[in-house]
Parts: structure tokens; C-alpha cells; sequence
């Protein structure tokens, strides 16, 4: 992959992820959250470019919300699931692992320090919407992905487009 693609490819998944993070909001930051975006993370096993995005794309979104902490150690441990997704790509079942085991112990503990609470519920809390974001979610579009590919190839036929004239 050439090095603007790269660039290019880290970019788009960075901006996607700041933006399903931000529009989410309510849902995205505290101590009961499913961060949707969170799903991008199994990219990097597809590809290293999303490592970079990812973690830019994160750090943007906790800079939004304008907690240091969540900033520093939110987007480093994004960075580092990344990091780990793309090294455990080839044992496919593994891959969401890092992005919910990481993120339920760090940002769980964090979250005890800043608002207080039990630190395992905060990071069962953390972890089960981690859960949702990197498994659930994504086992929803592979299971649906062939009808929706199906579909999508309908849509794009050249046979299917009609011009007024």
C-alpha cells in the first residue's frame, strides 16, 4: 500500500470514528457506555492503517468531551488494542479481545478513580459495552452482510439504472 493511501486510509477511519463517537455522545462517555465506534477497532486486522486511525480518531473524540484522562490513557489504550488486534489477525475469534479487555480494565479503573463506585463493576460495566461495540455489533453485519451485499449489487447493476430520455 502506497504511502497516500495509507495516509488517506488512516484518515477516513479516524474521522469515522470521531464522528459515530461525538453523534453518540450520550451513549459514548461515563461509566455506563457502549461506544458504537469501538467496533472500528477490528479493522486493524484488516488493515495497519487503522491503528494510527483509530487512535487520532479517538483522541479527537476525547478531546471533544475535554476529560485529560480520558484523552491520555482513553487513547493510548485504543492505540494499543489496535496494536494487538493486528498482531492477533490471523486467530480470527481473538480479535475483539484486546478492544474489551483493554478498555473494560484501564478505562474501569479511571472511571473508579474520577466518579467513585466498585472498580470491578466499573470494569464489568466498561467491559460489556465493550462487548456490545467489538462482538455483537459486528457479528450483526457479518451475519446480515451477504443479503446486504446482495442488495447492494442490485442497486449498483448497470441494468437497474432508468434515465428519462
Amino acid at each position: 500500500m502506497s504511502r497516500s493511501r495509507f495516509i488517506a486510509l488512516a484518515a477516513g477511519i479516524a474521522s469515522i470514528y470521531a464522528s459515530l463517537t461525538v453523534m453518540l455522545a450520550p451513549i459514548s462517555y461515563g461509566t455506563v457506555q457502549i461506544r458504537v465506534s469501538e467496533a472500528l477497532t477490528l479493522l486493524a486486522a484488516f488493515t495497519p492503517a487503522a491503528i494510527p486511525g483509530l487512535f487520532v480518531g479517538c483522541l479527537i473524540s476525547n478531546i471533544y468531551m475535554g476529560n485529560l484522562t480520558d484523552i491520555i490513557f482513553g487513547s493510548l489504550t485504543t492505540l494499543v488494542a489496535a496494536f494487538l488486534t493486528h498482531k492477533l489477525r490471523k486467530r480470527q475469534w481473538l480479535v475483539p479481545l484486546p478492544p474489551i479487555l483493554l478498555n473494560a480494565v484501564v478505562v474501569g479503573y479511571y472511571l473508579t478513580a474520577q466518579h467513585g463506585g466498585f472498580v470491578w463493576m466499573n470494569i464489568l460495566s466498561v467491559g460489556a459495552g465493550q462487548f456490545v461495540a467489538c462482538f455483537i455489533i459486528p457479528i450483526y453485519f457479518i451475519v446480515n452482510f451477504e443479503s446486504a451485499k446482495i442488495k447492494v449489487n442490485k442497486l449498483l447493476n448497470p441494468d437497474n439504472i432508468h434515465t428519462n430520455g
